[in-house]
C-alpha cells in the first residue's frame, strides 16, 4: 500500500464489497426461482453487447463458499450482496420460495461465521416478470407487492441480519430502464417514465417500516449519484446542467432527504402521483445514506427541439475506463460529490456510505493472475477522494468495492470486468488479482491504525 494513503482518515471506515445477485449466480431455473425483467432482457436479440446471459456466469448460487472465502480473505467488515426476489418470491406475490430463503439463510451463516457483517439489498433490478406485465414501478401497487417481499425477507433472516439496503439505484431504473430503455425492462418513455421515481421511492419507505419492525439496527437506500458539470461556461449549458443534477441527482435524494420532491417544472413531464401520507413513509430518517459513485458527467446544452433539454458530453482532459468516454475517470468529482451533498443537506443529510465505487478495464478472459495496475489507481485514487472529503467535514462512514467478482455486466454482457476477483466464465474458476490484494492491504492498514474502527456501530 502506498506509504502516503491517507490512513488518519481511512482508519475510521469501515470496508466492503459488492456484487447483485442476478449478475453472479447463475443458476437461473434451480430450486423454484422465478423469471425477472433480465431474464427477458437477455433473451431478447440485440440487447445484450456480446449475446450473452447471466447463465451460469460466476455461479455464485453453487459456488458461494469460494465466494465467502474470498471476502473473509480480504478482511472486509461488510459484505454488500444482494437477495434475488425472484429466489423468494417466484412470481411476486404470495408465499415464500423456502429453497430461495434458505440459500441465502446459508450464505448469511456462513458470513458472520467468517466474521463479516451481511448488508444485503432486497432489489437490484430483478422485478418479477409478473409485475412488469402490470406496469412494472409504473404501477403503485409494486411498492406495496415489494413491501410483502421484504417481510419474508425479514421474517427469515431478520434474526441476523441487522443492516439493509432496500432499493439499488432507483435513478438507473427510471432513467436507463425506463426512460431510454438501455436496461431492463427496456421501455423508451423519457419523462413519462418519471411516475416509477415515486414507486420506487413508495416502496423503499415501505420497506423501511417493516424492516425495522423487524429490528433492523441500520437500513437505507443506495443511489446512484453523479458530480454534474456543465459543459461550458456558457448560461445555456449552466442551465442544462441544473436541470440533469435535478433529473439524477436531487429527485432521488430530496424526497428521503427533506420530504419533498423539488420543483419539476425544468423537466416538462407529468405529474407524480403523489398520495397522502406518502412522503411522510418516504422521509423516514434513513440511517445512512449511500452513493453509488463511478464517473462524472458532463452536460451541454441539447439543439433546439430535442424533447431532452440537455445532452451528454466527454469530460475533457480526463483518462476513461473500459466503457470509454461514458466512464471519465475524475476522482476529485466524488470529493465534490461527497461535499456538496454534505453542504446542500447539512442536518438532514444522515451519515454517508459509498456503496459502489470501482472500474471496468480490458482484461483476458481465461483464468489466471492478473496485473490490474490501472483498477488499483482507480481505487486508491478515489480512497484518497473519500478522505479529502471527510478532511473536509463529510461524515462518510463506509467504502465498497464494485465488485468482489467479476460478473455479468447488465447489457455489456460479459465485455466489462470490474472485479477484484477474476472468474473464467467458463470453468467457473476464481483468480484473486493484483487489487485483491491490495485492498486487502488497504483494510489491514487501516485496522492496525484503528482496531476498533473508531467505534463505528
Amino acid at each position: 500500500m502506498p506509504p502516503t494513503l491517507p490512513l488518519d482518515h481511512l482508519r475510521r471506515l469501515r470496508f466492503s464489497a459488492a456484487t447483485a445477485a442476478f449478475q453472479i449466480e447463475g443458476a437461473r431455473a434451480a430450486d423454484g426461482r422465478g423469471a425477472c425483467i433480465w431474464d427477458e432482457f437477455v433473451d431478447t436479440p440485440g440487447r445484450v453487447a456480446d449475446g450473452t446471459t447471466a447463465d451460469p456466469g460466476a455461479d455464485s448460487y453453487h459456488r458461494w463458499r469460494e465466494d465467502v472465502a474470498l471476502a473473509a480473505g480480504l478482511g472486509l467488515d461488510r459484505y454488500r450482496f444482494s437477495i434475488s426476489w425472484t429466489r423468494v418470491q417466484p412470481g411476486g406475490r404470495g408465499r415464500a420460495e423456502p429453497r430461495g430463503l434458505g440459500y441465502y439463510s446459508r450464505l448469511v451463516d456462513a458470513l458472520l461465521d467468517a466474521g463479516v457483517t451481511p448488508f444485503p439489498t432486497l432489489y437490484h433490478w430483478d422485478l418479477p416478470v409478473e409485475l412488469q406485465a402490470v406496469g412494472g414501478w409504473l404501477n403503485r401497487d409494486t411498492a406495496y407487492r415489494f413491501a410483502e417481499y421484504t417481510a419474508l425477507v425479514a421474517d427469515r433472516l431478520g434474526d441476523r441480519v441487522r443492516h439493509w439496503y432496500t432499493l439499488n439505484e432507483p435513478a438507473m431504473t427510471t432513467l436507463q430502464g425506463y426512460g431510454i430503455g438501455t436496461l431492463a425492462p427496456g421501455q423508451v418513455l423519457l419523462f413519462d417514465a418519471l411516475p416509477t421515481v415515486h414507486h420506487q421511492l413508495l416502496a423503499h419507505g415501505l420497506a423501511v417500516s417493516v424492516l425495522r419492525a423487524a429490528g433492523a439496527a441500520a437500513v437505507g437506500l443506495a443511489n446512484n449519484h453523479t458530480h454534474v458539470l456543465p459543459g461550458s461556461d456558457s448560461a445555456a449549458d449552466a442551465r442544462a446542467a441544473a436541470v440533469y443534477d435535478l433529473l439524477h441527482n436531487r429527485l432521488f435524494a430530496e424526497p428521503i432527504l427533506l420530504g419533498t420532491y423539488p420543483d419539476l417544472a425544468p423537466l416538462g413531464g407529468p405529474g407524480l402521483p403523489i398520495h397522502d401520507g406518502d412522503l411522510d413513509l418516504i422521509a423516514q430518517r434513513p440511517d445512512f445514506y449511500a452513493v453509488n459513485f463511478y464517473n462524472p458527467t458532463t452536460i451541454g446544452a441539447s439543439a433546439p427541439g430535442n424533447p431532452v433539454p440537455f445532452e451528454l458530453l466527454p469530460t475533457p482532459g480526463v483518462p476513461v475506463t473500459g466503457f470509454g468516454v461514458e466512464w471519465p475517470i475524475m476522482p476529485a468529482a466524488l470529493t465534490a460529490l461527497l461535499t456538496g451533498l454534505t453542504a446542500r443537506y447539512g442536518a438532514a443529510l444522515p451519515p454517508l456510505i459509498v456503496s459502489e465505487n470501482g472500474a471496468s478495464f480490458p482484461e483476458p478472459d481465461g483464468a489466471g493472475r492478473v496485473d490490474d495496475t490501472a483498477r488499483i489507481a482507480y481505487l486508491d485514487g478515489h480512497l484518497r477522494a473519500v478522505a479529502a472529503a471527510m478532511a473536509d467535514g463529510a461524515t462518510v462512514k463506509e467504502y465498497t468495492v464494485w465488485s468482489l467478482l467479476d460478473n455479468f455486466e447488465w447489457a455489456e454482457g460479459y465485455t466489462q470486468r470490474f472485479g477484484l476477483t477474476h472468474v473464467d466464465f467458463t470453468t467457473g474458476e476464481r483468480t484473486p488479482k493484483a487489487s485483491y490484494d491490495w485492498y486487502r492491504d488497504v483494510i489491514a492498514a487501516a485496522r492496525t491504525a484503528a482496531p476498533d474502527h473508531g467505534g463505528l456501530a
